[in-house]
């Protein structure tokens, strides 16, 4: 057999396939980049003033009853907000530290508010609900009275902060604040 020698079939390889494809899926990650600029607004953080609230206790002017209770970036700015207390209070006792700056951020102080504990707990409750904080416990494992709010901080740990009353007598009521850090990350 003779057949005739014939070189071999060339066949030759484009990648224009794949660049069409790899073209296609720039374009529609560059479309739904834009359209996630344009569509997302900007993250507002939120605002730490002391909220109105009408028909309740009012918020004493300055807060230096709890002033003992900033140290050197601690509460941050945005959980330093809850440090309020209402007009007619004053303090029994100084502001304690009790882990002395070994450890999570913890801080408590005694108070007497001339008002009911059921005004006192209300005005706790409308002002920090206002400022982002969530109520999660109502009374304490002692029976007494007590209001257990958290809220994460931009420290990326949980705060917690509670009123707890101790005592009623007459028209004033005599309480605790206590602001501490949450041993757990957000």
């Amino acid at each position: 057999m003779n057949d005739v020698a014939k070189p071999p079939l060339t066949t030759t390889t484009s990648i224009l396939p794949a660049a069409i494809v790899l073209g296609i899926a720039v374009a529609v990650l560059g479309i739904f980049l834009g359209v996630n600029l344009l569509a997302n607004p900007s993250v507002r953080p939120t605002a730490t003033t002391i909220p109105i609230v009408v028909g309740g206790l009012a918020s004493a002017p300055t807060n230096g009853l709890l002033a003992g209770c900033h140290q050197a970036g601690s509460p941050p700015a945005d959980i330093a907000s809850a440090l309020m207390v209402p007009v007619d209070s004053t303090a029994t006792q100084s502001t304690k530290h009790p882990n002395g700056g070994a450890g999570d951020y913890d801080c408590y102080r005694a108070l007497v508010t001339k008002a009911p504990s059921s005004q006192l707990l209300g005005f706790y409750s409308a002002h920090l609900q206002a400022l982002g904080w969530t109520l999660f416990s109502r009374g304490s494992s002692t029976g007494k009275p007590q209001l257990l709010f958290q809220k994460a901080g931009s420290d990326t740990f949980y705060w917690v902060v509670g009123i707890t009353i101790d005592s009623q007598i007459g028209g004033d009521a005599k309480w605790t604040y206590r602001i501490y850090q949450n041993s757990s990350a957000i």
